[in-house]
């Protein structure tokens, strides 16, 4: 297991590299922020003063190795922009971003998985045919779209939950159904489809023929055999709503990450978009080795060893 655990850091390592590598490139290829922050009427000699101030006049190469130097300190730097240290920047809209990302991936998961469930189990009647369609109104329509018809149904006309900001806990109901409704539909999705496989093995057939009650095989045979593609998709929903959050957050004037992830690429604030990408990236790794990690847990039949499964 160690092995694998190991090869998989040095992938997960690359990976965050090739990531902040491109976003690096992106970033100063999009325009000069001392532009941006000189005042009106500056002269040529101002520009390129300021622009020798803050290392925008060096390679890109450069820049991006004194960047990874920093990183190394645990220093994300400063702003060019707000001219404070990123990392305060970025941790004061981290747990907004946390609260609408957790009661997005509740929704989804607590929503998902018994319509999943329910719709395997009584596949063909009326329970699935009321069930699937909500399913694909989750799984095709956008999340603006939807922000914007929850604002509109909830927000503006019945009048009962507020359309942006975040002041107490009903601000986040219409953001989290927005941002988990995606999610919501791929978690019923593979757990409808890991639960149709289950249930036509022999096992199912073996435990049933000895008198046990069907939703005991169901809760906890069926859904424990079948939970390796849940795990899966568990880790990337996470990461995938971490991305979303900068749609929601912008719909509903949301105070998190994602709007700071706009407003800052809208003021060339590089070094704050990088930090949220890295954020991110490091995020994403995480959650991935702990879904293989889990994998070893849930089944024990899994071995990770040598590189393999």
């Amino acid at each position: 297991m160690s092995r694998y655990l190991l090869g998989r850091l040095a992938q997960s390592v690359l990976a965050v590299f090739g990531v902040m590598a491109i976003v690096f490139v992106v970033m100063r290829l999009a325009g000069d922020p001392t532009l941006l922050l000189v005042p009106e009427g500056a002269t040529r000699e101002q520009i390129d003063l300021l622009r020798r101030q803050l290392g925008f006049d060096r390679p890109i190469a450069v820049q991006f190795a004194d960047y990874l130097w920093t990183l190394t300190r645990l220093d994300l730097g400063e702003s060019v922009v707000q001219r404070l240290p990123v990392w305060r920047i970025v941790a004061e809209r981290m747990p907004y971003t946390a609260w609408l990302a957790g009661t997005a991936l509740l929704f989804s998961v607590g929503a998902g998985i018994p319509v999943g469930v329910a719709t395997a189990v009584w596949r063909g009647s009326l329970v699935e045919r009321l069930l699937m369609p909500i399913v694909l109104v989750g799984q095709s329509m956008p999340t603006f779209w939807s922000g914007i018809l929850l604002i509109m149904l909830f927000g503006v006309t019945l009048g009962w939950l507020p359309t942006s900001g975040a002041d107490d806990w009903r601000s986040v109901l219409m953001p989290s159904v927005a941002l988990g409704g995606l999610s919501m539909a791929t978690f019923a999705r593979i757990t409808r489809t890991a639960v149709i496989e289950e249930l036509a093995k022999d096992y199912v057939r073996a435990i049933r023929a000895k008198g046990v009650a069907w939703h005991v095989v169901v809760l906890r045979h069926v859904l424990r055999n079948g939970a390796i593609p849940i795990v899966t998709i568990a880790a990337l929903e996470i990461a995938n709503l971490l991305a979303g959050a900068v749609i929601v957050e912008t719909v509903f004037a949301w105070p998190g990450m994602g709007q700071l992830a706009v407003q800052s690429i809208q003021s060339r604030d590089f070094l704050v978009v990088q930090a949220i990408v890295l954020l991110v990236s490091v995020t994403y790794v995480l959650l991935n080795f702990a879904a293989d990690i889990a994998y070893g847990i849930i089944d024990p039949r899994i071995k990770l060893r040598g590189g393999a499964r």
